[in-house]
Formats: structure tokens, C-alpha cells, sequence
């Protein structure tokens, strides 16, 4: 079969690439394999600053694969599939996806677990699993957070298709870009993330959710303790002194 997922590592940049174009990138039983183990490579590997998760041809990902629950040759159990979500939503290292083509079904759960996600203006989106008669359900734990409650609604009933500025309205997606200019976009992010303190990033998930859950009162307690911890830590002392030195901090490459 060959592999599914292709891995490489080039300037602090770990990237993921789905090919599997036979089955228009379906998240079969051994891609998923692969994929969970790249993360959980790239996750672990300390020479790694951010994971960008793309694929190859006309489509990002088509979802589950249906050819093996109509054949009942699932191998994968729905543990896989959790795991990859979670160590994408979970990463302390920045995850952009870079959205090639279309995205269905549980493509969109990568789509939405990806910190910052570009897509190619050509790409449609879609989440048709009522219309066969199942639901969006392990998927809906990432997506959800991303979209209007309102948005959600009418996309999980209606299973209809849409496009990127679509996608991008609902909280999909960060931006739909002109497919030639997808790269370039890519690499404008990757070059902005590379410039952050690696503690301070892995720092920004958490941060943002539990602000986000706690009563204002709270929030602006913790918060403050947590603020002061970064000033000082010996990243952020680092940081203070590039800049007023004014020169990259040693966790930019030169």
C-alpha cells in the first residue's frame, strides 16, 4: 500500500501530508495509524516549532472511509481517530492547516482541530453524514467550538456543500486564498509563529480556554498570576533583552 502519510521535518517546520489519493484521502484504518504517530513524532521532537497538516491532489480529506464500514474491515477503533483530534487541538507547538481541496465528513473534525487553517479558495466543505443516515458526532467536539451554534445547525441538517468564504464565515477556517497564493500564505503564518517563544506559545491554547471559562472575578485573578509568571520566566528574560538589544531572541533561527 505504501505510505499514506509523508512526513518531513525542514527548518523547525514538521509537515504531514496526506496521500492517499486513490480513495481522495479517506481517513482509512492505516492512515489514520500513520498520521497519529507523525503527530505524536512531531509533538516529541524539540527541533520541531510548528506542524502544518496538508495532503495531496484535488481533495484534503473525504472523511471516514466508507468502503470499509460497508465491508465491516475497520481496524481502527474510534480511539485513533480521538487521539489524532486531540493531539492537534491539544499540541503545544502550532498547527496550521493548509486546506489543498476539499474537505468532507471527518476531514473537517483535522480542519477545525488545526489551530489557524488557510484554504484554497477552490475547496468545498461539507458535512454530509446525515444523508446517509449517521452523524458528525466525534467531530462535532472540534467543530463546534469553532462555529456559531446557528451555523452548526444548518450545516449538520442540511448536509448541503459550501464553499471556502463559507467556511470562513461559520469559524471553519481563518481565510479562503486564492489557490496560487496558498503557499506563500502558509509560510507568511509559519514565519510569524517561528518569531514566538516556544514556552509562551505552547502557553496561548490553554490560556485562551480557561479565560474563557472562568467568572470575570476569577479570570482576572489567574490570569494576573499567570502573567507575572511569564515575566519571569527565563524565556521571557530572554526575550526582554533581544529586544533591547535589539536582536532575535535565541529561539529565532538565523
Amino acid at each position: 500500500m505504501g505510505e499514506l502519510v509523508r512526513y518531513q521535518v525542514a527548518h523547525g517546520i514538521a509537515t504531514m501530508t496526506l496521500d492517499s489519493p486513490r480513495n481522495r484521502n479517506a481517513l482509512s484504518s492505516p492512515l489514520q495509524r500513520e498520521l497519529r504517530a507523525h503527530l505524536h513524532e512531531a509533538i516529541g521532537d524539540p527541533s520541531v516549532r510548528v506542524l502544518v497538516l496538508t495532503a495531496t491532489g484535488p481533495v484534503f480529506c473525504s472523511g471516514a472511509d466508507l468502503g470499509e464500514h460497508r465491508t465491516g474491515t475497520v481496524t481502527a477503533g474510534p480511539e485513533v481517530m480521538s487521539d489524532i483530534l486531540a493531539s492537534l487541538w491539544n499540541s503545544p507547538k502550532p498547527v496550521i492547516g493548509r486546506i489543498n481541496g476539499h474537505a468532507r465528513a471527518g476531514g473537517l473534525g483535522l480542519v477545525s482541530a488545526c489551530d489557524i487553517a488557510i484554504a484554497a479558495a477552490s475547496a468545498t466543505f461539507g458535512f454530509a453524514e446525515v444523508r446517509i443516515g449517521v452523524l458528525p458526532a466525534m467531530i462535532a467536539v472540534t467543530c463546534l467550538p469553532r462555529m456559531t451554534p446557528r451555523g452548526a445547525l444548518e450545516v449538520f441538517l442540511t448536509g448541503e456543500s459550501f464553499g471556502a468564504s463559507r467556511a470562513a464565515e461559520l469559524g471553519l477556517i481563518n481565510r479562503a486564498i486564492d489557490d496560487a497564493a496558498l503557499d506563500d500564505e502558509v509560510a507568511r503564518y509559519t514565519d510569524m509563529l517561528r518569531l514566538g517563544g516556544p514556552q509562551a506559545l505552547a502557553a496561548v491554547k490553554p490560556m485562551i480556554r480557561r479565560a474563557s471559562e472562568l467568572p470575570m472575578t476569577e479570570a482576572l485573578a489567574e490570569m494576573a498570576k499567570l502573567s507575572l509568571e511569564r515575566f519571569e520566566s527565563e524565556e521571557a528574560k530572554e526575550g526582554l533583552r533581544a529586544f533591547a538589544e535589539k536582536r532575535p531572541p535565541n529561539w529565532v533561527e538565523s
